[in-house]
């Protein structure tokens, strides 16, 4: 294990984990801020259902295009420096977007988000297992990503509750100031040596060629990320839809189904992503591939429950499935991140990350929000997000085959342990 004079001690660990899952719920509640809020800026801009989904396209388009490149950054400087930078830059673009006069000038503000979330989403999975050890991983990157939930929730109520108070340029200014403060404390995220808490000789930095020549063969690491692929696929598309899908086609209160949307989100999107880190790290010490066949597992329940949501009409059974199949997809959060960078060595870890980010951002969704649209233009909503529940099922089969093919070595034996430990 790679512990020397640089690692951190345990509250270091803890206080590094604290601030980055902070952020990250900042990060998501800027991502999804403008879903809350889509009639409001259609009525605006007068635009169309498959223009609005360019809204949310835009943003990951540029993110997943700027992620390798910020992986490379985040593997060869201070990790510190390119998650504060970040930070700071996303956060002004959210505040510029509320002055925006056109529609184009919304699409540069929230391209420009897309570029600072890049330097931060591909650094800080890395970080955190050089904070702590692997068969923590699951649980520690739980904790990380139940910021997913909680902010995609706030960003849905505020861009809602906000927006149909005050006006969608509110929204955008109160969403972002909070990120320009918490960047300074990006800056006093604790730093430990990359590879910090594996096996083997300490990480060297290696080229971009190099790099890309580990990751080509590595099975594991690519089955993951399909899998995540074809769920990003599903469920980014859901979130920039399903509150339009309410309000528009079930005849939902626009305040109403942002503010019980969100707080479903939120409540299963917690208690899953916890309960997911918790098993996840369970399946991880009987196989190597435990987690990702929970994750598989926890999509294939979700199908129902999806269908469900497009097909009912009762607000109630709406909720009711959409709290079931969030709480199934969010289990996967903790375990598939933890297959990701455990796949891995630490040396090209960032930028395995960060292509991983363009991979299943690319084919996920980048494109899902304007196809949704354009198959709701034909159609409707409730027919586009029944459909969206099939690339969640595949990517669910997936991920058990896969985990069952490549899953032949079992972890035994007494662990080591050293002193990044929580």
């Amino acid at each position: 294990m790679n512990a020397d004079a640089g690692a951190v001690t345990r509250g270091q660990a803890r206080y590094g984990l604290a601030i980055l899952t902070l952020i990250n719920l900042l990060n998501y509640l800027d991502r999804y801020i403008a879903a809350g809020m889509m009639p409001r800026i259609m009525e605006a801009f007068r635009i169309d259902k498959a223009a609005a989904g360019w809204l949310g396209s835009v943003f990951i388009i540029v993110y997943m295009l700027f992620a390798p490149a910020a992986g490379v950054l985040g593997d060869r400087f201070p990790r510190r420096f390119v998650l504060a930078g970040g930070v700071f830059l996303w956060s002004l673009a959210t505040v510029g977007a509320g002055f925006a006069g056109t529609f184009a000038a919304l699409l540069v503000a929230r391209s420009i988000v897309g570029i600072g979330e890049a330097g931060y989403g591909t650094v800080a999975p890395g970080l955190i297992a050089d904070l702590f050890q692997r068969d923590q991983r699951s649980r520690m990157l739980a904790y990380f990503y139940v910021a997913i939930p909680v902010g995609s929730a706030m960003g849905f109520a505020l861009g809602g509750w906000l927006g149909h108070r005050y006006g969608w340029q509110h929204a955008f200014w109160v969403g972002g100031i909070p990120g320009l403060v918490v960047a300074a404390f990006a800056l006093r995220v604790p730093d430990p040596p990359r590879g910090a808490t594996d096996e083997g000789p300490p990480p060297i930095k290696v080229p971009f060629r190099v790099a890309l020549l580990r990751l080509r063969s590595n099975a594991t690491y690519w089955t993951a990320v399909a899998g995540l692929t074809l769920m990003t696929f599903s469920i980014g598309g859901l979130a920039n839809w399903m509150p339009s899908f309410l309000e528009l086609e079930r005849g939902v209160n626009p305040e109403v189904a942002g503010l019980y949307f969100g707080a479903i989100t939120a409540f299963a999107g917690i208690v899953g992503t916890l309960v997911g880190g918790w098993l996840g790290d369970v399946a991880d010490r009987r196989s190597t591939t435990g987690g990702m066949s929970l994750s598989g597992w926890g999509l294939l329940l979700a199908v129902p429950f999806m269908a469900l949501v497009a097909l009912a009409h009762s607000p109630a059974i709406i909720f009711s499935a959409v709290a079931v199949a969030q709480f199934c997809i969010f289990l996967n959060n903790g375990p598939l991140n933890a297959a990701i960078v455990s796949a891995v060595p630490g040396d090209v870890r960032s930028f395995a990350v960060g292509l991983s980010v363009l991979a299943y951002h690319a084919l996920g969704d980048a494109i899902s929000p304007p196809l949704i649209g354009m198959v709701a233009d034909r159609t409707s909503l409730g027919t586009a997000i029944l459909l969206n529940a099939i690339p969640v099922g595949l990517g669910g089969l997936l991920l058990v085959v896969g985990a069952r093919l490549l899953g032949h070595r079992v972890l035994s034996g007494p662990k080591k342990t050293g002193p990044l430990t929580a």
